[in-house]
């Protein structure tokens, strides 16, 4: 089925199991429905949020590794980058002396992942509005779309998550995650070229089945 929003920008509840193929600004905060994310194959979706906050927690459990198409399902996370170093580094060396390789390294992935007309996922965590303008340019030249999905998570429970996983981000950039993340909730609409956004909370995040691209379920099949 295809996700309703109210004028105010909330969802109607998804029933369980259901399909969703979101479309405008999707709200699911707030125990909207346990329920899949459905896109068209071959579109690409941008997971933002806080440091901490479990976005590549999600993409790992949610995304399966084939689309709808049988083609295999670009998933595109800094952080695997960095554990990819990670193995090849001394131990000694801090994280800083290497991070521009891990960007470089995050971002030529995610170049191939857009000329390679597969469908994909993008690990975002939302300050960097250029990033999202190059994925909509992108996926209009091959013919797809372009969505977000946002998780909206307390400050303290996204840094409980990085204390979790062992890596704090400086307060400095963390601060400017906030901002990022921040204006995305806030303005209530859709960025430029975004064909939907979804908003969702821990709770719903942890709710979610999965986020899969293929034929969506039709509204009462």
């Amino acid at each position: 089925m295809r996700a309703r929003s109210t004028d105010a920008g909330r969802a109607e509840a998804a029933p369980p199991g259901c399909a969703v193929t979101p479309a405008g600004v999707v709200d699911l905060r707030g125990g909207a429905g346990r329920a899949e994310l459905r896109y068209p194959a071959g579109d690409l979706v941008i997971v933002s949020g806080l440091p901490g906050s479990g976005k590549s927690t999600l993409i790992r459990r949610a995304v399966p590794a084939l689309d709808g198409r049988g083609g295999l399902v670009w998933c595109v996370d800094s952080q695997d980058s960095r554990e990819r170093l990670e193995r090849r580094t001394p131990r000694w060396l801090p994280y800083g002396a290497y991070r521009p390789v891990v960007r470089a390294v995050h971002y030529a992935a995610l170049r191939r992942a857009l000329r390679s007309g597969a469908s994909a996922v993008v690990h975002d965590c939302g300050e960097r509005s250029w990033v999202r303008r190059w994925a909509v340019r992108a996926a209009r030249r091959r013919g797809g779309g372009a969505h977000l999905v946002v998780l909206d998570v307390p400050v303290g429970t996204a840094l409980a998550g990085q204390w979790a996983r062992g890596r704090l981000v400086s307060a400095w950039a963390f601060r400017r995650h906030r901002r990022g993340v921040g204006r995305l909730v806030a303005a209530g609409r859709l960025p430029p070229g975004m064909r939907s956004m979804v908003l969702v909370d821990r709770a719903a995040a942890d709710a979610l089945r999965g986020i899969a691209f293929g034929p969506s379920t039709p509204a009462g099949g």
